[in-house]
């Protein structure tokens, strides 16, 4: 009798399996390496900041016209279902809020997050794994890297190490943790499917990419791998859909190591920035500049308001950052990590001939949390925790506050600092110092820390109202 030596080879190995399964062999996955590292990982739950009645019931209005429109928001409703108890899913009208995930890097309570999730809290909780929950204190966040820093006073908990994703390849095995749309702790499993990926927002970082299911309410969890180090944090994913369609990345974690070190040290990272835009030398560029090969950065334009203004010029080739060469690809990278204030010799193409020029380097400023509210370059105020910019005519339109001659508008809130606190808003328009008008950024930039004893007193306007708001430093009644 002829025989298929395809047919006895795949009974060969079902029979081997078999033999696995008789034996009582402990079966593969990642089974073990959960049990020990999910202990570790977190939720964060955010209070944002408080809406008014009036935007309250347009948001619960809006909620209805797209329940009775939209054929599949039946999710929605499905979703709840499988919540778990207590699971925080979305907003809630009591306490508007959102939440994350985030892992715990050493045992007296440090934890890891992503910034974006925590921005803007009036408050942040976080949930531990063996369902506890604890007030956090926001140590320092960082918007470039998207890194934030928590501290809970919970005990002596289980802490992952940050190690680096030098140790991973592209193709190795990895698992994401976190609490997906607040189903509750969620583990994926994926692979390392490419390394240095820049995304358009953000410039500074070369992400991680894996194909490791990730979704909202992921941000900020450990993407783990297989020996339990962490190689990532999770912050993004591209998708066209909302969900994840395997287009995951990570914050790589030697980076937000770095950054940890310095939120832990200071509150804030600082960089050097240059305050140029630059595009990429072409070969037909290199001809018409007189380059004998393409190199370098082409300057386009020079912040008038920044440390290049009669240094460089529309026009120049950046070849040299000291003793650093200039591509374009990562010029944004090599100007960050220059210290604010220190002399940088910058070696430059003009004219067709090659000029060394000293240059003080600046500090990078912090993104508006809404660009489109100002065209000028917005300020720090570090005692209120604000972010503020100059106004037009045309902004205080925009925002109904047509008969205010003047004002700041803030475009910064740090997490749980005085102005979020108070209830202040992106958005709003500052007036008055107590009964002082403002009428430029230095009138508030040397205020002193607000307390209980001596408050800071402020004039705003928001939606076309003013009123007066008091900053404490502690959260408003």
């Amino acid at each position: 009798m002829l025989q298929c030596p395809a047919l006895v080879r795949v009974v060969i190995a079902l029979a081997g399996l078999w033999g696995v399964a008789a034996s009582g062999a402990p079966p593969t996955g990642y089974a073990a390496l959960v049990r020990r590292v999910a202990p570790s990982v977190v939720t964060v739950l955010v209070v944002e900041e408080r809406i008014s009645a009036a935007d309250r019931a347009a948001e619960r209005a809006e909620r209805r016209a797209v329940a009775d429109t939209d054929p599949n928001a039946m999710s929605a409703i499905i979703r709840r279902l499988l919540s778990a108890p207590g699971a925080d899913i979305g907003r809630s009208e009591g306490a508007p809020g959102a939440l994350g995930s985030g892992f715990v890097i050493r045992g007296d309570g440090l934890i890891v997050t992503n910034r974006h999730v925590i921005v803007g809290a009036r408050s942040v909780r976080v949930r531990l794994s063996d369902g506890r929950e604890a007030i956090a204190k926001i140590i320092g966040a960082d918007a470039v890297t998207d890194i934030a820093l928590l501290s809970v006073n919970a005990g002596r908990l289980p802490a992952l190490h940050l190690g680096s994703s030098e140790t991973v390849s592209v193709g190795d095995a990895v698992i994401a943790i976190g609490n997906p749309y607040g189903l509750g702790q969620s583990v994926s499993a994926g692979i390392v499917s490419a390394r240095a990926r820049t995304l358009e927002d953000d410039p500074y970082i070369d992400f991680l990419q894996t194909d490791a299911s990730i979704n909202r309410g992921n941000s900020g969890g450990p993407l783990l791998a297989v020996d339990g180090t962490v190689v990532g944090v999770t912050s993004a994913i591209f998708t066209p859909s909302g969900g994840s369609v395997g287009l995951g990345f990570a914050i790589p974690a030697e980076a937000a190591a770095a950054i940890v070190r310095e939120l832990e040290a200071h509150g804030r990272v600082e960089r050097g920035y240059l305050g140029i835009t630059a595009q990429a030398v072409t070969p037909v560029l290199a001809t018409a500049l007189h380059l004998q090969t393409p190199m370098g950065a082409l300057v386009t334009a020079v912040d008038a308001q920044g440390p290049a203004l009669g240094t460089l010029f529309i026009g120049d080739v950046l070849l040299n950052l000291g003793a650093e060469r200039v591509t374009f690809k990562d010029l944004s990278k090599t100007a960050a990590r220059l210290i604010p204030d220190s002399l940088v010799t910058l070696t430059v193409m003009r004219g067709g001939a090659q000029e060394s020029v000293a240059l003080k380097v600046g500090r990078l400023p912090e993104p508006p949390a809404d660009p489109t509210l100002t065209d000028g370059q917005d300020t720090w105020v570090p005692a209120l925790g604000i972010g503020v910019a100059d106004t037009t005519t045309e902004i205080r339109k925009a925002i109904k506050a047509t008969d205010e001659p003047t004002g700041l508008i803030v475009t910064q809130l740090r997490p749980a600092g005085p102005g979020a606190l108070a209830g202040l808003r992106v958005g709003d328009l500052i007036t008055h110092l107590g009964t002082k008008p403002v009428i430029e950024a230095a009138d508030v930039a040397t205020i002193g820390k607000p307390t209980s004893q001596d408050p800071v007193l402020l004039r705003i306007v928001r939606d076309g109202a003013g009123s007066f708001v008091a900053l404490t430093g502690e959260a408003q009644p």
